[in-house]
């Protein structure tokens, strides 16, 4: 299963979620639903409750049930049980719940704007947008990380079109990015931030980020240029940009008396504008 791990909103409740590329389907986490519905203060009770009266019933809705690794609240992934959305459609009629039919539809949008979102990537950027607002990031913290998701994926794409492969050849090129201007691949540089399985950018400062855009962009454009011919032409282009990036933090750091690289992240206050822990998007970009 080729996932991507993304926490969504309904109704300011937090909904994990994993995108299946390959079958090209939703799953949610059925305890986070539970307490959407119910509002209860022991959602799992409730639905550890739940399931054993469908095994006992012989539902064949309990056979069905399935567990993906998500975040938990404390960073790290942990099994979940999770259904499609079809699935998850007949669980709720087992629900009574005023919001049973508001919650079916936000479902049924969630589906489709990753539908859209397939047929235009612009409409992706929009849905980040709303996504970060509504986990209380500032409005000039989201400009710049929108940004730095549109050069990102230029860069992708250029290497893309050279015939690399995401995985490890794109992990090895950011962690030479990273290394080169931030003097930390990127293992190095969430353990800096005390961060586990969140996204390393959703937690990068201001500064941070315009730095990594700059060695991205310059990493992008020296491609262009040079041509590249194998994957150490690619290592050298990746250092060339990045020595650029790394050249103006050296600079900035020199007239300002601030690192620019520092521990601050989401919980901490990077550009929150309230107490809210991030985890938006989990997928890793570091291997994209």
């Amino acid at each position: 299963m080729s996932e991507n791990t993304q926490i969504k909103i309904f109704e300011e409740k937090k909904v994990r979620t994993i995108w299946d590329a390959e079958k090209e389907e939703w799953y949610f986490s059925v305890v986070d639903v539970v307490a959407v519905l119910t509002e209860s203060e022991r959602p799992r009770k409730y639905w550890n409750d739940l399931k054993k009266k469908l095994q006992q019933e012989g539902s064949e809705l309990s056979e069905k049930i399935g567990q993906l690794k998500m975040p938990s609240s404390d960073g790290k992934m942990y099994k979940t049980d999770c259904m499609n959305t079809e699935q998850l459609f007949r669980l709720i009629q087992s629900i009574p719940s005023p919001k049973a039919e508001p919650f079916k539809l936000w479902m049924a949008q969630v589906a489709k704007e990753r539908l859209d979102e397939m047929q235009d990537p612009e409409q992706g950027i929009q849905r980040a947008l709303l996504e970060y607002r509504a986990l209380g990031y500032s409005e000039n913290w989201i400009n710049q990380r929108l940004k730095s998701i549109e050069i990102r994926k230029d860069l992708t794409d250029e290497w893309k079109k050279h015939g690399l492969k995401e995985g490890i050849q794109f992990a090895t090129l950011t962690d030479i990015i990273y290394k080169t201007w931030a003097g930390k691949i990127a293992k190095e540089y969430k353990e800096f931030k005390g961060l586990k399985k969140e996204n390393l950018r959703d937690n990068m400062t201001n500064k941070e980020l315009v730095l990594n855009m700059l060695a991205e962009l310059s990493t992008k454009e020296i491609s262009e240029s040079s041509n590249p011919k194998n994957f150490s032409d690619h290592m050298q282009n990746a250092v060339d940009g990045a020595t650029i990036a790394k050249n103006a933090r050296i600079e900035l750091e020199h007239k300002t008396g601030k690192s620019v690289v520092t521990p601050l992240n989401a919980r901490n206050g990077i550009g929150l504008e309230t107490d809210t822990k991030s985890s938006v998007f989990l997928e890793n970009e570091e291997e994209k």
